[in-house]
């Protein structure tokens, strides 16, 4: 076995040319076209159900077409991960990770019987022949950093959120999710020229996310990746795919680039095509009146004309569901008070929590997999009994639990009767009209809910909290299963509930829009967050929502609470101001501002005619270096107000 080729830049990866697939009487996919080069790092979007993961399955060789082609250059190696995890049961976590170096460690092999063979050779020109095969294969193990492979192994499965005293577990021991993150790592040790991800970040918590974000990006491969988290599609994605309708429209850089492009093409389609439906009607409407009249002929020539014109599509618009929660009925200004609250399975989980939970706020519950978040949801629902102290639920407090397993919602019910509460005025009709608020109509009603699709399911349950009428919402994870356009409507219905939010979610888009309060569980402590997900990052990045330094085990609940302005200091300890006085939001403001010119600088400089464009490349590489070094002096601006604005 010679070592691979290298593949140069920009060279075209994968073809795909007008794949057509159907399982019923409406297409999946209905002619998709496109090319993806080497370097790009594609996110496939669209909604549920489009046929995404069928595409990724026949790009694959899982899945035949019914016709079309897609062709994987002969030098590319591919590599799949899919939803299903496929692992021998019998090996343990190490083995399987390294199972993915296979090449790698054959490649060593060799190196050791070429250095054998050379060290014994007498002939010349024999001797010629293995020094120069010894020395391909040495220069095939340095470029990919061969020499190195334990250590690869464990900053792999580290990074994706396995310790090192699960590295020898058998697989079978493994749960569902940790099994995906195996597969995922075994994918990424592989290290394949093109690699297609669907839905990579599920079972990942944020930590572990936001590491796989840095590996994706580090790497030369091409991918293409579905994903329903958006931060995680705009820090990953050079180019966007829009499946809908069995065809893929392309769109330049990240999901939020793509969000841009998409209204502007819309407004255009918009336009075109409501005008040409006023010709269609005007045209039809001189035909109607004149066909039998002295104007015959010109009706007759108006009718060719539109039967000759080419119709336009409707614009491709695509909507998520409406959702939308019903008015709360007041309840006491307190609506959730915990003292002392502690918990633990063998190990302390949380421990001394206390907070208080006003009326109309949303807060979300952040923080590792395994940390307790669920277990502390639970607890301050009075759901499960805590070790220490107690939670209260204020005056006419009425909570509406959304569980992540869906074990509210019965799967043989259909979904029309599976939202009944206990209310006479709540009719079949009006529980229709609520099941059609979050997207399910027709016969989706009355099928059994375990017949459903996931992000069915997901909606079902989320209208069953619509008709029961709760002035506190608890989700956990309700985002699972939806797709991005879901998600969005459940982001604007919690925004515009007027009752009370307390949610556990790990997309952190999701958190960033939706809460105002944070409640972080990180080692040692737990930690409330007055502000949003973006709060969290910038007093992550100014030092002051680090770690404590405890002793392992030691908990610290009591922690005062980190505001967006930052804490006060006594006046004595307090440092003289750099930077004249602004107020934190107007900071927050510019550097919000300046982070997106930045990006969208660094955006224009893959455009080709850039590229071509000597001093005008030049130029840009300027302003970038102009507003990277504005936002570190707006960085430490913010520091310092977070720190002396009291």
């Amino acid at each position: 076995m010679l070592p691979r080729p290298v593949v140069p830049a920009m060279m075209i990866a994968l073809s795909v040319e007008n794949l057509q697939k159907s399982f019923g009487p409406e297409p999946v996919l209905a002619g998709v076209n496109f090319e993806v080069h080497l370097g790009d790092r594609v996110g496939l979007v669209g909604p549920n159900g489009t046929g995404k993961t069928t595409l990724l399955r026949i790009i694959a060789g899982k899945q035949e077409p019914d016709a079309g082609k897609c062709e994987v250059h002969p030098s590319i190696r591919l590599g799949y991960l899919e939803q299903e995890p496929a692992l021998e049961l019998h090996r343990t976590v190490w083995e399987e990770a390294r199972g993915a170096l296979a090449e790698l460690i054959g490649l060593q092999q060799q190196a050791i019987e070429a250095a054998r063979s050379l060290a014994q050779a007498t002939d010349e020109a024999e001797h010629r022949r293995l020094a120069a095969r010894y020395d391909r294969l040495q220069q095939e193990l340095h470029r990919r950093d061969a020499y190195h492979l334990d250590h690869k192994i464990a900053r792999v499965l580290e990074g994706l959120g396995f310790r090192q005293s699960s590295f020898q577990l058998p697989i079978q021991s493994l749960s569902g999710g940790e099994r995906s993150r195996l597969m995922l790592a075994r994918l990424l040790l592989a290290e394949p020229d093109l690699m297609l991800l669907d839905e990579p970040s599920n079972h990942l918590d944020i930590e572990a996310t936001q590491w796989l974000e840095e590996f994706l990006t580090s790497s030369q491969a091409a991918m293409i990746l579905v994903s329903h988290d958006r931060y995680f599609l705009d820090r990953v994605c050079t180019r966007t795919f829009e499946l809908f309708r069995g065809t893929v429209e392309v769109y330049s850089g990240n999901f939020s680039a793509y969000r841009q492009q998409k209204a502007q093409r819309l407004l255009v389609e918009r336009r075109a095509y409501e005008k040409q439906q006023r010709e269609i009607a005007k045209a039809e409407e001189f035909i109607r009146r004149t066909h039998y009249g002295q104007k015959h002929a010109q009706a007759e020539d108006r009718r060719k004309k539109l039967q000759r014109m080419k119709r336009l599509e409707p614009p491709r618009e695509i909507c998520g569901p409406v959702m939308g929660f019903p008015p709360a009925s007041r309840s006491g200004e307190i609506v959730l008070r915990a003292e002392n609250l502690s918990k633990g399975y063998g190990a302390p989980l949380f421990a001394q929590v206390d907070i208080q939970i006003v009326r109309g706020q949303r807060w979300a519950i952040l923080g590792p997999n395994g940390s307790g978040k669920t277990t502390l949801l639970r607890c301050l629902l009075g759901q499960i009994q805590p070790d220490t102290g107690c939670a209260t639920l204020g005056h006419g407090v009425q909570v509406g639990y959304f569980d992540q397993h869906l074990s509210s919602i019965q799967d043989h019910l259909p979904a029309v009767d599976v939202i009944q509460p206990d209310r006479p005025d709540c009719v079949e009709q009006t529980r229709r009209d609520i099941l059609a608020r979050f997207g399910l109509t027709k016969d989706q009603v009355f099928q059994p809910v375990g017949k459903l699709s996931g992000g069915e399911r997901c909606r079902v349950a989320l209208a069953k909290l619509a008709a029961a009428k709760a002035n506190l919402l608890a989700l956990d994870e309700p985002t699972n299963h939806l797709d991005l356009w879901a998600r969005e409507a459940l982001e604007r219905s919690l925004n515009q509930f007027e009752g009370t939010v307390l949610l556990v979610s790990h997309d952190r888009y999701f958190v960033n829009q939706v809460a105002d309060h944070l409640l972080v569980i990180e080692p040692g402590r737990v930690r409330v967050i007055e502000g949003n997900y973006n709060t969290y990052l910038h007093l992550v990045q100014a030092g002051l929502a680090g770690s404590p330094s405890c002793a392992p085990g030691q908990l610290d609940g009591k922690t005062p609470p980190l505001r967006g302005a930052g804490q006060s200091q006594p006046a004595a300890t307090q440092r003289k101001r750099r930077f004249p006085y602004r107020k934190l939001e107007e900071l927050e403001q510019e550097i919000s501002e300046r982070e997106h010119r930045l990006e969208a600088l660094q955006l224009s400089l893959a455009d080709p005619l850039v590229v071509r464009d000597g001093d005008r490349a030049r130029h840009i590489k300027a302003q970038i270096a102009e507003e990277q070094e504005t936002l570190q002096r707006l960085y430490a601006h913010w520091e310092e107000a977070a720190e002396l604005n009291w």
